[in-house]
């Protein structure tokens, strides 16, 4: 299949365009009455603006050039009233302008974090973390800003163009002529600019992502680094990725540089055009000193008008960008989605079949599971073991919806896993994964994930089964000791032991252990694998191990090879008739010692 043509630039910006108001209007649509109280706010604020320079000119003409002294204190006297309410007004604008921007920034994350949960480990890939990361944090406060700016200048710089056009057409028609040149020139140069400013902003976007991704990597990596001395190589990548971003970021700032000097000069250049124009209206007759002041003051707010809508539109590619980003978020579906009608109750307890599953990712040539079936019951052990590749971590995932068949059903007492309350299947369900995670804050909190209202001596139970306990008591604060994020204060092995003594505290009725016993040593394995057998003798347990050791007590051992299986029995059953386990298991142990 060929790749879908890349859409034309005269339709990319527009669809942008309805994308960014399509996020403003859904999420700013709760916020009607304080942006119509802003509207009016910054309305009041621009007349007043607009009308100063008139009074200026009639203190210049009635008061100084007569020499009417209680002229101007009068005149002055309206003048700080008016001052005073365009004070006021600009502060109450300013003020329901950032919290409304504030509010949109909390329910865009709010949004954006809620899909993300949702998703599946098949859209968390597509996206990739770092980018997620940046569209959640990054792009929403672009998108925050713009609607802050939009708030406090876009509002009130159409009112002053407009309205400035207007007083300056009171002062001198004659003199407004200079208008019809200043307006075109400064539109058609900030719009020159803002065109070539809109690949360059989601260049950055994107350079952004790599960044982080590079970032996160070394971080997360940091001991693998260390260990092969690759400190060069990594420092080349981030500065590569550095410089790109850098190179992008210089080119639009190079654009907005130059975009104020464009702007200024028109401007000086259309002063000194009404002041020379003007001087010969005044030594006529036309008009006096203070119309000129006037029509000066006038020229300088539309200008103004203009150059906050320049520093705007400056803004706005960057932010359709963000919001096209953000967007593609929320539109995405997950695959995993919750039933319509969830079962909330289970008939039995415990019993697991896997029936005909397919599984494959979209995309892919070949499925990575294909036919399987399994049942596993309580007061059993299960055991899954094949060859790297061969689908186990898969296949365990489909149980808690990590990501749903592609074909086939997957049940737990009797009840398709699709249509079960999430709720309902995180309690009946436990998995520890191969990659445990812990999250930052102490071995309690950690403990207490899946079931936050367990007791002190529930969490101690929980630690001596998964011979974890040794190691918590000699921790300074012992329950309280902190974990930083991911576990990477505590060893390998002591965070498995963790992981799973947080699933023991959960108290499912199913056991998912996806090789979590690889980091642990054999003395460490068997007298763990002791008190699980104590502690789940009336629970379903299923394992997935590498370890033939840590399996070959198992009730029923299931083997897959290439995404099919290929042979179920005990150990001594599949030794005798199944060629693939015999391989795995003679690759580990002697002849003597596998019989």
């Amino acid at each position: 299949m060929g790749c879908p043509p890349r859409p034309s630039p005269l339709f990319v910006e527009p669809e942008r365009q309805r994308v960014l108001i399509q996020l403003l209007r859904s999420h700013l649509a709760p916020y009607r009455q304080p942006i119509t109280l802003l509207v009016v706010l910054q309305l009041l604020q621009t007349s007043a603006t607009l009308y100063l320079p008139n009074l200026n000119a009639d203190i210049i003409d009635k008061g100084v050039v007569r020499g009417d002294t209680g002229e101007i204190m009068r005149l002055g006297a309206v003048m700080i009233g008016i001052s005073l309410v365009q004070v006021v007004c600009n502060i109450g604008a300013v003020y329901y302008g950032a919290r409304t921007a504030a509010a949109l920034g909390r329910d865009v994350r709010t949004a954006v974090f809620d899909r993300v949960q949702s998703f599946s480990a098949r859209e968390v890939g597509h996206f990739g973390a770092p980018s997620l990361i940046t569209r959640t944090t990054n792009d929403v406060l672009q998108v925050q800003t713009l609607v802050l700016m939009s708030f406090t200048l876009m509002v009130s710089a159409p009112i002053m163009c407009v309205g400035g056009i207007v007083m300056a057409l009171g002062q001198d028609v004659a003199l407004s002529t200079v208008l019809l040149a200043v307006v075109p020139v400064l539109g058609i140069a900030v719009t020159l600019l803002v065109l070539r400013m809109r690949p360059l902003f989601r260049a950055m976007q994107e350079r952004l992502d790599t960044v982080n991704r590079v970032l996160r990597e070394q971080i997360t990596g940091n001991r693998v680094i260390r260990a092969f001395v690759r400190d060069g190589y990594e420092q080349e990548r981030f500065r590569a990725a550095n410089t790109d971003l850098t190179e992008v970021a210089l080119g639009t700032g190079r654009l907005t540089a130059l975009m104020f000097p464009t702007v200024l000069t028109v401007v000086n250049v259309s002063s000194v055009a009404v002041v020379w124009f003007g001087a010969h209206r005044i030594d006529s007759g036309a008009i006096e000193i203070g119309q000129l002041t006037a029509f000066l003051a006038y020229l300088m707010q539309i200008v103004m008008a203009v150059m906050m809508a320049t520093f705007m539109f400056m803004m706005v590619p960057r932010a359709e960008v963000c919001a096209e980003r953000i967007q593609e978020v929320l539109d995405t579906p997950s695959s995993v989605a919750p039933p319509a009608e969830p079962v909330r109750e289970l008939s039995r307890h415990g019993h697991l079949e896997i029936r005909d599953v397919d599984f494959s990712y979209p995309g892919a040539e070949e499925s990575v599971l294909r036919s399987i079936g399994l049942v596993a019951r309580p007061g059993e052990t299960t055991a899954v073991i094949g060859s790297t590749g061969s689908g186990k971590s898969t296949l365990l995932g489909l149980v808690p919806r990590l990501f749903d068949v592609t074909d086939g059903a997957v049940l737990v007492d009797g009840a398709d896993v699709r249509d079960l309350d999430p709720d309902l299947l995180a309690r009946t369900v436990g998995l520890v994964p191969q990659k445990p995670y812990l999250f930052s804050g102490t071995v309690a909190t950690n403990l207490r994930y899946g079931r936050p209202d367990a007791d002190d001596e529930e969490l101690w139970h929980a630690l001596e089964v998964a011979q974890a306990a040794d190691f918590v008591r000699e921790l300074d604060a012992g329950l309280n000791a902190p974990i930083a994020q991911g576990g990477t204060n505590v060893s390998g092995g002591q965070r498995q032991r963790l992981a799973i003594a947080r699933t023991l505290v959960q108290r499912p009725e199913i056991y998912l252990f996806d090789d979590s016993f690889s980091a642990l040593d054999y003395a460490t394995d068997a007298a763990l694998r002791s008190a699980l057998a104590a502690e789940t003798a009336e629970a379903t347990v299923v394992i997935v191990a590498q370890r033939v050791s840590t399996i070959r007590e198992a009730d029923r051992i299931v083997v897959l090879d290439e995404g099919r299986v290929v042979g179920t029995g005990t150990h001594r059953e599949l030794m005798a008739g199944n060629e693939t386990y015999r391989e795995i298991v003679l690759s580990q142990l002697t002849e003597a010692e596998a019989a």
